[in-house]
């Protein structure tokens, strides 16, 4: 569900920011505001990383192969970093060389004066739609969390992205918006730069955000609590007792690595002990779906050092 959800979110901000690119940089034709060429640039970079994160969820499900047995389901995870790095450069950094420039040699909007207002007002409603679509989406995975919290802890990267993108969009837009309209009624540029400079700040932050939430995820997570918790209680059962410890590896948002040091009894047989882990094997996989490779090691109940293999 949240590759399908993400790739409706995706789709619905790619269309959206498409249309909005070609009306600013029309806007930036005819009336020269630095922060109609910030805000198209700003566009294009959004419209050229979700085209990456489509990539990346079409090149993570290859399947896997005897160079990468784990398969390829971390390069979402990859090109979501990719994004990041876009974002910040071709963003942010543009849009705060663009402020520095126009603060130094400030220009009045002289003429089509009503076009920055208008397609400032026609892309808030187009990035407000995005907007909606990446929030309905998201809800059917949150569940009771915060929005901080699903930011942090989702394991998909494609809905956080589009959902602090489309948020940035929205912030810039009103920033534009300020800017434009203060050198309007001004005849000051420097609003102009002013406005501008704020878009080139926000999309830096959020960058920087989507920089560090994607790391952690390159590093490689663990499953949620709740997931491991649920795999813990599915191991016990006929012929295995108890844990003696568990470790959990997301190899990519839909695809769950265990790996487990489980008690077995001293006077079972092999055959009995084998049967035993196949049953934990299938209690695992009924309780948690995207645990795909198990590897459930069998001992004798005794002083473990939980660091060893």
């Amino acid at each position: 569900m949240s590759a399908h959800g993400g790739n409706r979110a995706i789709i619905a901000a790619l269309s959206a920011n498409l249309g909005i690119a070609v009306t600013k940089f029309l806007a930036f034709l005819l009336t020269g505001a630095s922060s109609m060429l910030a805000e198209a640039v700003h566009s294009v970079a959004d419209s050229g990383n979700q085209a990456l994160l489509l990539l990346g969820g079409k090149r993570a499900k290859r399947e896997a192969d005897e160079r990468h047995p784990f398969g390829y389901g971390r390069e979402r995870y990859i090109y979501a970093f990719i994004v990041s790095i876009v974002l910040f450069s071709v963003g942010g950094l543009f849009a705060l060389y663009e402020a520095w420039h126009k603060w130094e040699h400030p220009e009045p909007i002289d003429a089509w004066q009503w076009v920055p207002i208008a397609v400032l007002l026609v892309a808030m409603a187009m990035e407000g739609y995005s907007f909606r679509t990446a929030i309905v989406e998201s809800n059917r995975l949150r569940g009771t969390q915060s929005w901080v919290s699903f930011v942090r802890n989702a394991k998909s990267p494609e809905l956080p992205v589009v959902l602090l993108e489309d948020f940035g969009a929205l912030i810039g837009l009103v920033l534009a918006l300020f800017g434009v309209s203060m050198t309007l009624a001004t005849d000051d540029g420097r609003w102009d730069a002013a406005g501008t400079a704020g878009i080139g700040l926000l999309l830096v932050s959020i960058a920087v955000v989507l920089a560090v939430e994607t790391k952690s995820l390159l590093l490689g997570e663990s499953a949620t609590r709740a997931d491991v918790d649920a795999i813990r209680a599915a191991v016990i059962g006929d012929g295995v007792p108890s844990v003696i410890h568990l470790r959990t590896l997301h190899l990519g948002p839909e695809e769950l690595l265990v790996a487990a040091k489980i008690e077995v009894d001293a006077t079972e047989s092999a055959a009995e002990i084998a049967a035993a882990i196949d049953g934990a094997e299938a209690r695992i996989r009924a309780a948690v779906p995207i645990a795909r490779v198990i590897y459930l090691e069998p001992d004798l109940r005794r002083a473990v050092d939980v660091s060893e293999g």
